[in-house]
């Protein structure tokens, strides 16, 4: 017969293993982009010999990182394409037309990141989807954080993100022999927080 102290302890101990494996990650950590600090770059070859350079400077969206579970972390961010710069007005007319990323029918693209892998507490990669022209593929940014972000937790933190695509991807199919295929993009990216 076991004693009532025995039977106590047996029974809270389980309980308190599980609260404590499921209380494992702190509060989650949100943050607004600052828009005035933050820009999307796309790169690509041109003629083989020299590369376009095209940037993206709206963008709105909000991070959320779960100290403990950067697996749990998201990243949504949406860039305004009409708002397309380019080297000069051929290239812009070119980018925001039907055969590049054709804005006036789809005047957005975005990325939403569903999952932080850290590989040390500045750098890490972003797993997620890019929509652009009404496609959506998956996308994988390589990032770096200006500081730790858990431990900055309440102030500002910048980043940057960088991916690769392959334009054809999104149907982005014209021009071949003049415009690359591979685009490498870059995110710049100022978090408030909130």
């Amino acid at each position: 017969m076991f004693k009532p102290a025995t039977r106590l302890r047996k029974f809270l101990l389980p309980l308190l293993a599980v609260f404590a494996l499921g209380n494992t990650a702190g509060v989650p950590q949100r943050y607004t982009l600052d828009a005035s600090a933050s820009n999307v770059s796309a790169e690509v070859p041109f003629f083989g010999l020299a590369s376009k350079t095209a940037r993206f400077p709206r963008m709105q969206g909000a991070v959320t990182i779960v100290p403990g579970a950067p697996e749990r972390a998201v990243i949504d961010v949406t860039f305004d394409a009409t708002a397309i710069e380019a080297p000069d007005s051929v290239t812009l007319a070119r980018l925001r037309g039907e055969k590049f990323f054709w804005v006036e029918k789809y005047p957005t693209i975005r990325f939403v990141g569903r999952s932080l892998k850290l590989s040390s507490p500045t750098r890490g990669t972003v797993a997620g989807d890019l929509t652009a022209r009404g496609v959506t593929r998956p996308a994988t940014l390589d990032v770096t954080f200006t500081a730790d972000p858990i431990a900055q937790a309440g102030k500002p933190v910048s980043f940057s993100g960088t991916t690769t695509i392959d334009r054809r991807q999104f149907g982005m199919k014209s021009y071949q022999l003049i415009v690359g295929n591979k685009v490498d993009i870059t995110l710049k990216a100022r978090m408030l927080p909130r």
